[in-house]
């Protein structure tokens, strides 16, 4: 089974995800390729998507929402799994709203939320005032184990589904 992870990342934190999520599957037997959804234009030859977002204010990015929407009708009869990044150390760890529309509409297989990262050298100006104003703290707090572990699971549940 061939599958297709791409992703919606401002500052590049999500993409990490993305491409470790992509590498641990190949490494695991599953034939992958990793792209930005903004060279995504079919999923001929894919088996199984992963699809995922950087979370900022509580809610997906605009790109993403808006990606699906546009592949939605291709993602018939695909494995479909969702993964967002963002939650920063002690923020609250609950799924943005767009997971659930998105769970109601498409057959997905299962969503993480994954912590985020943020460095104060990758935001603008006006990204670090408003960080400074919600006292947002910067660090990384992605669990890179959790994110390979989860990897392992769409590998295992693709070879069931072969």
């Amino acid at each position: 089974m061939r599958v297709l992870v791409t992703f919606a990342s401002k500052h590049g934190s999500t993409r990490e995800v993305a491409q470790r999520i992509a590498a641990r599957l190949n490494e695991l037997g599953a034939p992958t390729d990793v792209r930005p959804m903004s060279e995504v234009e079919e999923l001929n030859g894919y088996d199984g998507v992963v699809i995922g977002s950087s979370v900022y204010f509580g809610h997906w990015m605009k790109e993403a929402t808006a990606f699906v929407e546009r592949i939605r009708p291709m993602l018939t009869g695909r494995s479909i799994w969702l993964f967002s990044t963002g939650p920063l150390r002690d923020q609250g760890a609950t799924n943005p709203p767009e997971i659930a529309g998105l769970a109601a509409a498409l057959p997905i297989v299962e969503h993480r939320l994954f912590g985020g990262a943020m460095s104060k050298s990758r935001l603008s100006f006006l990204e670090r005032t408003i960080v400074k104003g919600v006292r947002a703290p910067f660090g990384d707090f992605r669990d890179w184990k959790e994110i390979d572990a989860w990897a392992a699971t769409i590998a295992q549940q693709l070879k069931e589904a072969a």
